[in-house]
């Protein structure tokens, strides 16, 4: 039997342990070869933005004033068009005056004899050929004639009737012919003031305490001169051209429905508003001094519908931050937690990265997989997904 020397049997288990060395080092050299996936970033800043709420409302009008007859008659005329503007002071009814008129005419004749007695009793109280009792209660009766010729004069007036205020009419409740009475339930016809015009809306009441408690805080200040304004969205969606301000909120919260309306007057010089449509009424509620506005495109969410968001750290690699978003700002979200001011927020390229993986970080805008086209970084994805 022949024994081989130990050198014949160690040289072949080097080269091999050599070989499996140099296959391990290349396959440990290959992965530091590939580049970084690419992926844009945007790098967020604080910046001041004024908080707005949308509330929903309807429009109500400024003034308004139901026309009622003061005396009793039949209507001889209606002096006005339906749904046009009427001024303060313009007639728009003529009540039958043929009965007050005479009615003057009887005042102007008992004041008259009433007078003529109360001065010649005037002359003869002097040469006591009548009593004083007596020209006292001549005196009295001209007085009281005065005051019923004035009273006739008022009705004759009212037979006319006015527009209390100024504004747009509606439809007439009455037509020629019809028999009104002072005092009447129903009104004549109602006069609406339409410029300015009031928007109510309702704010529900825990909206209100938390806008409160960030104002007192300090984590919302005031908004300035804009606090008082508010602008108006109208039912197709598009913006009122004028600005209005907020009058006057509730001091008491609605039972039925947990909320608290708010006032507010916008001019309506074309009469764009009428009462009673629905509107949204956009109102300052603050300024976020410090306020992190991140990219829509930077914000996912994960299983449980939270929004996360990925972010570069210092070290080129990818971390996942839970988030927490208070309102859609245009194409932005405004976020609350998770993020702070020069974080640098993934908005492009986050179908190929996952959180540990280093990247190679560029601005937002222009970003593409390394040696593939948008097809092969595409088919690569669905590769990797698959």
């Amino acid at each position: 039997m022949l024994i081989k020397p130990a050198s014949a049997v160690l040289i072949p288990l080097f080269v091999a342990v050599a070989v499996l060395s140099g296959c391990q080092d290349e396959q440990a050299a290959a992965p530091a070869g590939k580049p970084a996936p690419q992926v844009g970033i945007v790098t967020l800043g604080a910046e001041p933005f004024e908080l707005t709420t949308e509330l929903p409302g309807r429009t109500t009008a400024f003034r308004v004033a139901e026309v009622r007859p003061q005396v009793s008659g039949i209507i001889q005329k209606r002096l006005f068009t339906e749904g046009s503007e009427v001024k303060k002071g313009q007639q728009l009814y003529q009540i039958d005056p043929a009965v007050y008129e005479a009615t003057l005419k009887s005042a102007q004749a008992r004041l008259a004899s009433a007078k003529s007695l109360s001065d010649r009793y005037a002359l003869l109280v002097k040469e006591q050929a009548v009593s004083q009792q007596a020209h006292d209660e001549a005196r009295a009766a001209s007085l009281q004639a005065q005051a019923e010729l004035e009273r006739a004069k008022i009705d004759v007036r009212y037979t006319k009737v006015l527009a209390p205020i100024s504004g747009r009419i509606g439809r007439s409740a009455v037509t020629e012919g019809a028999l009104v009475s002072n005092g009447q339930a129903q009104e004549l016809a109602t006069i609406q003031q339409l410029d300015p015009i009031y928007v109510d809306v309702t704010q529900p009441v825990q909206d209100l305490i938390a806008l409160r408690r960030d104002l007192e805080s300090g984590r919302l200040q005031q908004a300035g001169d804009s606090a008082a304004k508010a602008r108006l969205i109208l039912p197709d969606g598009s913006e009122y051209p004028h600005d209005g301000t907020l009058e006057v909120s509730e001091v008491s919260v609605d039972e039925g429905t947990g909320s608290v309306t708010i006032r507010a007057k916008f001019p309506n010089p074309e009469k764009e508003l009428l009462p009673g449509m629905f509107v949204h009424a956009r109102l300052p509620a603050g300024v976020r001094e410090q306020a992190l506005l991140v990219p829509q495109q930077g914000v996912t969410r994960d299983a449980r519908g939270e929004p996360t968001a990925m972010v570069v750290g210092a070290d080129n690699k990818v971390e996942l931050r839970q988030i927490k978003t208070e309102r859609a700002v245009g194409n932005r979200w405004l976020v609350s937690e998770g993020l702070q001011p020069g974080d640098r927020v993934i908005t492009e390229g986050l179908q190929f990265i996952r959180p540990g993986v280093e990247v190679n970080a560029q601005p937002a805008g222009n970003v593409k997989q390394a040696g593939q086209s948008n097809g092969q970084a595409g088919a690569a994805a669905a590769g990797q997904e698959g």
